[in-house]
């Protein structure tokens, strides 16, 4: 418990609240989009029916005056009542014609009557659809009755346009839009104030109590969230306050534990003292035994009995010293269970990023490969094609195979890296997840190791050196190696180079009789003293508020110590970078346990 610290969880860099109002909102802006743009168009289609209605009703007005005008063969009239209804706002255009199909009067904007009807005239009502000039109309016949007999004396073509819609429902579409930008922004302010009400004050005043708990003295301490709904948040809270509950209930009965068995050492020694002092009487008293045998062998006999009762009740109180322990030894395996789960997590963490960036790296060789062979597979299509048609030759086929082997030569280069970066992958990634000895040649290893972290790596102008013997062959758990060198390096790239432009790494590998002995140096920003105090506790990071966990060190250390049984020591200073040196025996016969708790 003594090693708990305090933990400041990572703030989040982007809002939960902001995260559920924008899928909201784009919902529902998609929606009001869509509806306005049906409200817009059904505006459209209903302005346009009326449209065309009026231009009906112009028919009943001005047709039977037209009719007798083209029946008398006035002329004038028929192109003044024409320049008439090309004054009403919604007429763009009039042809009229004479019972040949010739056209009297032609005024505005109008479409080809011949491409429409030929040079016969419409028997009866007829509608003009839209053009991709925007124009539509109404064509209607002019018939003169004299004496109970109908003539039919010309036709009439009434033209509109979608300007003349536009220009009446215009109005209405800023309406619409208005409308919607108002609903719009009320609803983005309803929103954000419900989510905020909501979800993030509940989810910071929860985040602020945790933080500031004293791990130290958890009892009576539980966190509140101000809100009256039985909601989400409320069971967050109510399991967070019964895992510190949990938390308390074990100190005690720890404590409990600790003091049941200081009792019990404090009778064993009462007991132990009372024994010697009845060891001594005896003695001292057998010079007076001499002179009564009988009385001092019934006094021995008595002796005895109380000495087998001692015996007995040493006896039950080493069974209860072992019972209490088992309960410890319980108590212990449980804390490296979630030592080692903690570990775990972050070795999981390291191998995913590992697993990202391969990735990334595979993709490069293996779409050169794709590309190489999309082209080959095209130049042997045009020789195959030249060939079918006895038009190949001895240049398009010298030019093929040039172009042949330069792509077999890209094909096969990219191959061999895709399957180096792989292989070099699945030992490290294996390697991470293992603990089993292996016999390795240390430098190749530290460069695999080197080469799985470089998609982090080349996004910087960083820089790593590695001093070390080629011909050092070593026995070692391989994965304990890979975690330790990788941490360090991320740690130096996360935390050492920050603000840093060309940073630099430098590795030493160097033996002595027993150990294997590693300098590494960073010229990043180095520690503070009371920061480089606290470097291997767990849960201890400066980049707290980023999502940093505060264990890579703290991993290093353990790895060290426990797994290669070697020491591990650090110097730095501020703006002068960190120096790590660490030594461990160079082979081993057997795994060591990662973790041991005394």
């Amino acid at each position: 418990m003594n090693n708990l610290r305090k933990y400041k969880p990572p703030m989040p860099q982007k809002s939960l609240s902001t995260k559920l109002l924008t899928r909201v909102l784009s919902v529902y802006f998609i929606l009001t989009f869509v509806v306005t743009c049906g409200q817009i168009f059904a505006e459209y289609v209903n302005t346009k029916d009326y449209i065309r209605d009026e231009l009906g009703t112009l028919q009943k007005t001005f047709g039977r005056s037209l009719t007798r005008a083209i029946w008398e063969l006035n002329i004038k009239q028929t192109i003044t009542t024409a320049e008439g209804l090309l004054d009403i706002p919604m007429v763009e255009g009039v042809i009229i014609r004479d019972d040949n199909g010739a056209i009297i009067s032609q005024l505005g904007r109008a479409l080809n009557i011949h491409n429409l009807y030929s040079q016969q005239l419409v028997q009866e009502d007829v509608m003009v659809e839209d053009t991709k000039a925007g124009l539509f109309g109404y064509t209607f016949p002019l018939i003169f009755e004299f004496s109970g007999r109908a003539t039919q004396v010309g036709d009439v073509t009434l033209f509109s346009s979608r300007d003349v819609i536009f220009s009446r429902i215009m109005l209405s579409i800023y309406f619409l839009i208005g409308n919607a930008m108002i609903k719009t922004t009320f609803l983005i302010i309803l929103f954000l104030i419900a989510f905020r009400k909501l979800l993030t004050e509940p989810l910071t005043q929860l985040t602020e109590q945790i933080e500031y708990l004293e791990l130290e003295e958890l009892d009576g301490q539980q966190v509140k969230i101000v809100t009256d709904e039985n909601n989400e948040l409320k069971v967050m809270e109510r399991s967070f306050n019964n895992l510190i509950s949990k938390v308390v209930e074990y100190k005690k009965e720890l404590k409990q534990t600790q003091h049941d068995l200081i009792e019990s050492n404090q009778k064993l020694d009462q007991q132990n003292l009372q024994l010697e002092q009845d060891v001594a009487r005896k003695t001292s008293n057998l010079s007076q035994a001499m002179i009564d045998l009988q009385q001092q062998k019934y006094e021995l006999e008595r002796q005895k009995a109380v000495l087998t009762e001692e015996v007995d009740l040493r006896k039950q109180t080493e069974q209860e010293l072992l019972s209490k322990q088992t309960q410890l030894q319980s108590s212990l395996d449980e804390l490296s269970f979630a030592q080692e789960q903690l570990v775990g997590s972050e070795k999981m963490a390291v191998l995913g990023g590992l697993v990202a960036g391969i990735t990334h790296e595979i993709n490069t060789p293996i779409g050169i490969g794709v590309t190489a062979t999309s082209f080959l597979q095209e130049r042997l299509t045009e020789i195959e094609t030249a060939y079918k048609n006895k038009s190949l030759s001895s240049a398009a086929l010298e030019g093929f195979i040039n172009d042949a082997a330069q792509s077999a030569q890209l094909l096969s280069h990219n191959l061999e890296r895709a399957s180096d970066l792989i292989t070099s992958f699945k030992q490290i990634a294996v390697d991470q997840a293992s603990e089993a000895l292996r016999t390795i040649n240390f430098k190749d290893y530290i460069n695999e190791v080197i080469r799985s972290l470089h998609p982090q790596i080349k996004k910087t102008s960083h820089s790593i050196r590695l001093h070390c013997p080629d011909d050092l062959i070593i026995n070692l758990p391989a994965g304990v190696i890979s975690q330790i060198f990788t941490n360090l390096i991320m740690n130096s790239l996360v935390h050492g180079f920050e603000n840093i432009n060309s940073g630099q790494i430098t590795i030493d590998v160097n033996t002595d009789e027993n150990d294997l002995i590693i300098n590494y140096k960073d010229n990043g920003l180095g520690l503070k003293p009371a920061q480089l105090k606290r470097l291997f506790d767990p849960f201890f990071t400066t980049k707290r508020d980023e999502g940093g966990s505060g264990l890579g060190a703290h991993i290093i250390f353990n790895l060290v110590k426990q797994a290669l049984n070697g020491k591990i020591e650090v110097s730095s200073e501020p703006g002068q970078g960190l120096h790590y040196r660490i030594s461990f025996p160079k082979n081993m016969s057997s795994p060591l346990p990662l973790f041991k708790l005394d």
